[in-house]
């Protein structure tokens, strides 16, 4: 990855400065819904910069949905089938990404009904969520926010990766998940995020981000 200039904000300022150009922001395919990608380690904590977007969005009259990979998790029985702590089926085998293709993403193609399914299944219970369908109205974007998303050929309009140095990710990641860790190695290498995605977002210190915005 080279050197990417960034500058300094507040979290509630790159909400704001991200909400306005989501107002802006029309589908390359002809959708009437953006996608948005908030990518990043589970220590990172891209959800809740998509929960800021989200509120920002709001103050301005524009309704959105906020949809967690973490709801698209696969049963523990084929999750956890290598193991609790296997480090290849975290990062190829733990999400559903072809529920998400189906409950998600192929309701926001160009004529699609904009009705998405905000999660399927609960990790804590092991059984489905049964969660009612969203209708998403047309120009409302949804906020997708998780690990490794730039890997999956999802239809992003606008992607964000939140970065965390190696040792900041360590630090920030609970010691009973440090199994993880290689996972995130493994994508900086074959996805490079940091350089794929649209907007760059440093959060070593979490009081303190960065943005080459």
């Amino acid at each position: 990855m080279g050197r990417v200039r960034v500058q300094a904000i507040t979290w509630e300022r790159l909400g704001d400065l991200l909400a306005e150009r989501l107002l802006d922001l029309e589908p390359s395919d002809g959708s009437p819904w953006p996608r948005v990608a908030f990518d990043g380690a589970p220590a990172a904590r891209p959800g809740e910069l998509a929960q800021h977007v989200s509120e920002a969005l709001r103050i301005r009259g524009r309704s959105s949905l906020v949809v967690g990979t973490e709801g698209f998790l696969r049963p523990s029985s084929v999750r956890l089938e290598y193991g609790r702590e296997d480090v290849d089926s975290y990062y190829d085998g733990w999400f559903d990404t072809g529920a998400l293709w189906r409950e998600v993403f192929g309701h926001l193609e160009p004529g699609g009904d904009g009705r998405v399914l905000p999660d399927l299944w609960d990790p804590a219970t092991d059984r489905a969520t049964r969660t009612p369908y969203t209708q998403l109205p047309p120009g409302s974007p949804l906020l997708m926010h998780g690990p490794f998303l730039l890997r999956h050929w999802f239809p992003f309009d606008l992607s964000v990766h939140v970065l965390l140095s190696p040792g900041a990710l360590r630090r920030r990641t609970p010691v009973a998940e440090h199994w993880t860790l290689p996972a995130f190695a493994r994508y900086e290498t074959e996805t490079d995020p940091a350089a794929t995605a649209d907007v760059l977002v440093r959060a070593d210190d979490p009081r303190h981000p960065a943005w080459n915005g």
